[in-house]
């Protein structure tokens, strides 16, 4: 059986045919469009095309909130109008079955099969880069909710009436520790006559945007404002696991993401010093770990989508 995986994230879309073994076999890597749905349809469609292979079944991971193959939110992809059929217009223009899934809950569940997660029957994921999103492995079993929305720790609040969150409400996790919105912070406070050299790096790097390693260099650099901004930050992402961590009793975090990615079993050593405090009753079991796989760990679990699409019938 032959299956694709898609991993839609704030900066990039990654789509790769996954092979026997969780094995990414052939991929293919670009920017996420910044458009709309109909952009981004183009776009995997592109993508799906430029593989070796052509998939009976495609898997895709969003940003935002699925519910079975429709979208209820996405607050980190400007363009789109809310709630939408996506997963039936992109089967559609593909042609094969498409099964619709958050994209943390995909690279948590590439994690829980092949990575960092596996192994473990209670988990959390959260993948910290141009948002904050979360995914839950309970009992042995990917938990997505009653409505297939469950794990948004980015939008967990933690400070009531604080700073002004994308998804619209205020002190969420996301408002702190999203890249996004932590790149807001940094321009206003530029603005206000602070000196960074954020943008400055960001230049260096030919990037539109400041990406996960434009903020590690200029944290590596010893930027003050990057590095209270940062700060900030893992205080929130800690924060919110803390109370997770309260309600659920998990033996294992992961921490994935760009910033995860880029900044590995330190970033998870750092939350987990403002996180382990704050729980009430401390597992000794408990791991706070990061992931593994990279960027194949959302084609792996979007890939599983699709396998499990195909199987079921």
């Amino acid at each position: 059986m032959i299956v694709a995986g898609v991993d839609v994230g704030g900066t990039s879309v990654k789509t790769g045919i996954v092979g026997e073994g969780h094995k990414v076999v052939s991929r293919t890597k670009q920017p996420t469009p910044q458009e709309g749905p109909e952009a981004l349809i183009a776009a995997i469609r592109g993508q799906i095309a430029a593989l070796d292979e052509r998939p009976s079944a495609v898997g895709v991971g969003i940003p935002g909130a699925v519910s079975g193959n429709r979208i209820l939110h996405v607050p980190n992809l400007p363009g789109w109008p809310g709630q939408g059929d996506f997963g039936e217009e992109l089967s559609k223009e593909l042609g094969v079955p498409v099964a619709l899934g958050n994209d943390v809950s995909c690279g948590l569940l590439g994690e829980w099969l092949a990575g960092a997660a596996r192994g473990a029957d209670n988990v959390l994921g959260v993948w910290w880069g141009t948002g904050v999103g979360g995914a839950l492995v309970i009992d042995g079993r990917p938990f997505a909710g009653s409505r297939g929305a469950a794990g948004e720790i980015g939008h967990v609040l933690v400070r009531p009436g604080g700073a002004l969150c994308g998804c619209g409400r205020r002190g969420c996790v996301e408002a702190y520790a999203g890249r996004r919105m932590m790149t807001r912070t940094a321009r206003d406070m530029q603005a206000s006559g602070r000196e960074t050299a954020l943008f400055e790096i960001q230049d260096a790097e030919d990037k539109d945007r400041p990406t996960s390693k434009v903020w590690e260099k200029a944290l590596e650099a010893g930027d003050a404002i990057a590095a209270g901004i940062f700060r900030e930050g893992i205080e929130a992402v800690g924060t919110g696991i803390g109370s997770v961590l309260n309600v659920l009793d998990l033996e294992r975090v992961v921490i994935g993401g760009g910033f995860g990615q880029r900044m590995g079993k330190n970033l998870a050593r750092q939350v987990a010093e403002v996180a382990v405090p704050r729980i009430m009753a401390p597992n000794p079991a408990l791991r706070f770990v990061a992931a593994k796989l990279g960027d194949d760990a959302g084609i792996i679990g979007a890939g599983a989508l699709a396998r499990a699409l195909v199987i079921e019938g």
